[in-house]
């Protein structure tokens, strides 16, 4: 069973109870950065935001039923107070749960099912490289995500190339795709940086921002082929490579490594992941 697969198989199982990102990644065994990474790579969410959704999910359909009253399933989605309840149930879903008891229906709300992992978005990586790589700076274009949002990163590479020619004394040789965990929350997000990398004391034009990336360990995987498939490289190094080789992510900022090996004019070619490890 996968990381993330067994995420979900905890969560669902303890829906009525009270757990924290902490609790949960104890359960898997790994840090609340690792799970959370591994679990947006197959899920697009979080996993606390996803146990939040299955909870009221479960707690509405109990509501259309009617046999319960509000107290009762609050208490049982794991919610001190009917205060609280309330007012979770009516910011995810944008009615009050009275308004589901007293309908007896679910025709306007946005249900949440378990989810299924897609075991077929796990494929062959090389075993990674181990590398030691000293602090360095990436200036570029850098914008927040929330969990679901990585589709429009190829954009962002776009923007930033249209850009690139304004980045003062670039060090030559490949261009970077940098990504910073920004919380390892209930709604977990990041911010990536398209760009590439500069020698201290250079000034960011406008508009642009430079990243320090600290020194640290890596695992270096290479992703070959078209470059729509790096999300299932990234599925299978948080889910099932790094645990299969005996190594430990730690939090820091990852990154994406293009050079000549990678044509941005196909999107075909060689991409290195360099992934932060203790």
């Amino acid at each position: 069973m996968n990381l993330s697969d067994r995420a979900v198989w905890h969560i669902e199982s303890r829906l009525g109870e009270a757990f924290t990102l902490g609790d949960l990644a104890g359960l898997c065994a790994v840090s609340p950065f690792h799970l959370v990474r591994a679990f947006r790579a197959g899920a697009d969410c979080a996993p606390m935001a996803y146990a939040r959704a299955r909870r009221l999910s479960e707690a509405a359909r109990r509501l259309a039923a009617g046999r319960d009253d509000i107290l009762a399933v609050a208490l049982d989605a794991g919610y001190g107070s009917h205060e609280a309840f309330t007012r979770a149930f009516a910011s995810h879903f944008g009615l009050p749960p009275s308004v589901v008891r007293r309908s007896r229906s679910l025709a306007n709300l946005t249900l949440t099912e378990p989810i299924t992992m897609d075991t077929s978005r796990l494929v062959d990586l090389p075993a990674p490289r181990l590398r030691d790589r000293a602090a360095f700076r990436v200036t570029g274009l850098r914008r927040a995500y929330g969990p679901e949002d990585a589709g429009a990163i190829p954009a962002q590479w776009q923007a930033f190339m249209a850009r690139a020619d304004e980045v003062p004394d670039p060090v030559p040789g490949a261009a970077y795709g940098l990504c910073e965990a920004t919380d390892t929350g209930e709604d977990s997000g990041f911010r990536y940086t398209a760009g590439v990398e500069t020698a201290p004391g250079r000034q960011a034009p406008p508009g642009l921002e430079t990243v320090a990336v600290p020194a640290g360990r890596y695992a270096v995987f290479a992703h070959s082929g078209h470059i729509t498939g790096i999300r299932n490289a990234y599925f299978t190094i948080w889910n099932r490579a790094l645990a299969a080789h005996g190594l430990t992510a730690r939090r820091a900022p990852d990154f994406e490594r293009y050079d000549d090996r990678f044509d941005p004019e196909t999107g075909n070619g060689t991409v290195e992941i360099w992934i932060p490890i203790d």
